[in-house]
């Protein structure tokens, strides 16, 4: 068979951070090589001879910006022949969440700077990251209405309204509060606590509430579907 393949693989990831204050972010490098030197980007790069995808993208995570997390779950496959200006590059994507907080980011190997950014406020991107980062959110909104992804960016214990605020930073748009807090607790894991919250204005503190994980899994074993169409 006369056939030549001339096609290098990387993966990219697209990691998504969660606070009240700052809303939906992503984490980016910037590149200290060409093409794109100088321009903001996903962590990511080639994926070694002899190593897995996803070692792969955990070991970019960590070595570009710091960052070691446990799991990202693969997102899409983008092979578009003239997105890397060097030769037909093919990159698998993953996405996460996590709490930024919780990381100490830093630049090495060949990123020369890392960040959050507000998902409103991108720099201009390297490569078709703008475009990875958008096929992220759109999977990202989709997959809040039918699994409890983003309890995982709010406090064990939080004030409803902070639920409402994640769901309204995720879905880019706003909430019938009361309808979503019906929708909610009819799920019955989400479990309101006998505590309040701390005061922060002159109006009266609302309770404290937590997501009951356990009773979750142990409903999906029984084949509860987490749905929350809003």
């Amino acid at each position: 068979m006369d056939f030549k393949q001339d096609i290098l693989l990387t993966v990219d990831a697209v990691l998504f951070g969660y606070n009240r204050e700052e809303g939906l972010s992503v984490l980016l490098i910037k590149r200290r090589l060409e093409p794109f030197i100088h321009h903001w980007a996903l962590p990511g790069g080639f994926v070694r001879d002899k190593e897995s995808l996803e070692d792969a993208v955990l070991r970019e995570l960590k070595e570009e910006a710091g960052v070691e997390v446990n799991y990202l779950e693969q997102l899409f496959t983008f092979g578009t022949p003239d997105r890397d200006p060097r030769q037909r590059v093919v990159s698998v994507t993953y996405y996460g969440l996590v709490r930024p907080e919780g990381f100490q980011i830093k630049a090495s190997s060949d990123a020369e700077d890392a960040a959050w950014f507000n998902l409103n406020k991108l720099p201009t991107l390297a490569f078709d990251h703008g475009h990875i980062i958008q096929t992220a959110l759109e999977r990202l909104r989709g997959k809040v209405t039918y699994e409890p992804v983003g309890f995982e960016l709010l406090e064990p214990k939080f004030p409803f309204s902070d639920l409402e605020k994640l769901y309204m930073a995720i879905l880019n748009r706003d909430l019938d509060r009361r309808n979503f807090k019906r929708k909610i607790m009819k799920l019955g894991v989400v479990v309101e606590l006998d505590e309040l919250a701390s005061s922060e204005g002159a109006g009266r503190p609302g309770h404290l509430y937590k997501f009951d994980k356990e009773k979750f899994l142990n409903l999906k074993k029984e084949g509860f579907v987490f749905d929350i169409v809003i």
